[in-house]
């Protein structure tokens, strides 16, 4: 309780400054002022994300720690835009930076490019990680996704981890659900009280029970755009190779490790790093006294694109 409180609390504290102007997306990091003596060959990651203004510490230490171009994508937010908007933006923005223009202008080598997100930026990056590798008119792809705790799917949540992390810190079930609500364009309420009293129990994706006409309500459900886990297995196999970071006190773990999984079966080189005592948010969390995880996810993912571009 007393760690949920606390939590709480730094959300409302970073809300409130971006709100006052104190927060700002990364947009380009590592400038080159003399581009004739740029250092050719360096790495180039397209960071995509959910929350502005907390990320700029830690995309200057990717920089820094690999010697890459670091770019953070300012995609649309709710209530200004829903789906398919931030997801657009998103692709827009790594067509734009994959051209051969652009890769040439920062000493980009074009077969070490990333695209990478957590949370819902990891969803937005998995949906474009997958178009990008199916569109013909771009000829630079990515080479490598990495994808932190990443939201996946809309369609069930009644997942063990769903209903295991239900009222986990920072972000509860119930959160998550009108979250998606939200992102999708649907004024839908979906009550996940009654999962109060199957907390021992897993109940199947399809219930005896539910709100009818859903999927002609919210259409967007069944979008891959939206849910890259429903991806075909055909698509899936044209994805660059990944790494998906997940953690056990987590509503989206399973999101990933089924991720994870369709990946592998459709021939993917896959990296699955799972953290038992971790925790949505621990990757990117920022306190006097950092979590043991943080240092360890931090490590493990600057290490994975180290070797991996």
């Amino acid at each position: 309780m007393l760690m949920d409180a606390n939590s709480r609390g730094v959300i409302r504290v970073c809300v409130w400054l971006q709100w006052l102007g104190f927060g700002h997306y990364v947009h380009l990091l590592r400038k080159l002022s003399d581009l004739r003596r740029g250092s050719p060959g360096q790495t180039f990651s397209l960071e995509l994300h959910a929350k502005k203004g907390i990320y700029d510490k830690v995309a200057r230490v990717w920089a820094d720690e690999l010697n890459a171009v670091v770019v953070s994508v300012e995609y649309g937010l709710y209530p200004e835009v829903q789906f398919p908007e931030p997801y657009l933006d998103c692709l827009n923005a790594a067509k734009h930076f994959l051209s051969a223009e652009v890769l040439s202008k920062y000493s980009v080598d074009p077969g070490r490019v990333a695209v990478s997100g957590d949370s819902a930026g990891g969803n937005l990056a998995a949906a474009v990680a997958q178009e990008i590798s199916q569109d013909s008119s771009v000829r630079v792809k990515f080479s490598a996704q990495a994808l932190i705790y990443p939201a996946l799917q809309a369609l069930d949540f009644n997942t063990p981890s769903d209903i295991q992390n239900r009222v986990a810190p920072i972000l509860p079930l119930r959160g998550l659900v009108g979250y998606w609500m939200l992102y999708l364009g649907s004024s839908i309420q979906l009550d996940t009280a009654p999962l109060a009293k199957h907390k021992k129990n897993y109940k199947p994706l399809i219930a005896d029970r539910g709100l009818e006409g859903i999927l002609e309500k919210v259409p967007a459900l069944l979008d891959v755009r939206a849910s890259p886990l429903l991806a075909d297995s055909e698509v899936l196999s044209k994805c660059p190779k990944a790494y998906i970071m997940t953690c056990e006190i987590d509503v989206l773990r399973d999101d990933g490790l089924m991720y994870a999984q369709r990946l592998q079966d459709a021939g993917v080189q896959v990296t699955s790093v799972h953290y038992e005592n971790g925790f949505h948010g621990c990757f990117t969390i920022e306190v006097k006294m950092q979590f043991e995880v943080n240092k360890r996810a931090q490590r493990d993912y600057i290490n994975w694109l180290r070797d991996n571009l």
